[in-house]
């Protein structure tokens, strides 16, 4: 099977691409650096010809609603009309549990992006799934001096190959509108994974936890934590932190 992977060389691109070729499918990456634009469209026809599947999990570091919208309504418009446009199956989403429940700007990207595959053309599965466990790094990766702020969220957070494989089985079978969400199997602060990362690389920076008014009061209550029925990663965040390289 020939499955296209939006966002292929991101943070958890990689890990579908991988994923895709080791269940022995054949994988095409769409992004700049392979030659699609996705924003534009630039290349898009040329490598969804032949695909009987696409997984989206094309990214991008905007914060506000404005650009977010803009970013991830284009995507995810212009992957459905090429998806239709070359008879493509299944289009599989990659969303974030909680998205409805936290109004920040880069949440409402996510909503509209699915909003935008739910009422198109193509049949289509949308997953959606907790923070991976990357994200302390990330978040800790950006904070400049002795000190780290960090935002006072409640998360399960999940591997990115975890996730990775999910995506893929999802992709071969048949559209499922909603699945059921992927976790980890534990629930971690954002401050909690960051101790635990620094005291695993030696990072002595110090943490704090800044205030964030009622969205704070949402993340550390819990409301990106799934709420329902879910499936659970295979890995934990320990596993994770013990193959690091230091």
């Amino acid at each position: 099977m020939k499955i296209a992977v939006a966002g292929g060389t991101g943070t958890v691109g990689r890990k579908v691409v991988a994923a895709v070729e080791s269940a022995g499918h054949e994988a095409v990456v769409l992004s700049p650096s392979r030659g699609v634009d996705l924003v534009t469209g630039e290349g898009l026809d040329a490598a969804l010809a032949g695909c009987a599947g696409v997984i989206d999990v094309a990214n991008t570091a905007v914060w506000d609603r404005e650009s977010a919208e803009r970013f991830f309504g284009t995507v995810a418009t212009n992957l459905v009309e090429g998806c239709a446009r070359h008879g493509v199956g299944h289009l599989v989403v990659l969303g974030i549990v909680g998205t409805d429940e936290v109004d920040l700007g880069y949440y409402y990207g996510k909503r509209l992006q699915e909003r935008i595959v739910s009422e198109g053309r193509v049949p289509w599965t949308i997953l959606r799934a907790t923070q991976f466990f990357e994200f302390a790094e990330q978040n800790t990766a950006r904070a400049e001096g002795d000190v780290v702020e960090l935002m006072p969220m409640l998360s399960q957070p999940v591997a990115t190959e975890d996730v990775a494989e999910r995506l893929v089985e999802l992709v071969t079978g048949e559209p499922q509108g909603r699945a059921r969400p992927l976790a980890g199997q534990e629930k971690l602060t954002l401050a909690e994974m960051a101790r635990l990362l620094f005291e695993r690389t030696g990072d002595r920076r110090e943490i704090r936890v800044r205030e964030l008014g009622e969205v704070g009061a949402q993340l550390a209550s819990g409301a990106l934590t799934p709420s329902g029925e879910h499936d659970r990663g295979k890995r934990t965040f320990a596993d994770y932190l013990a193959a690091l390289e230091v």
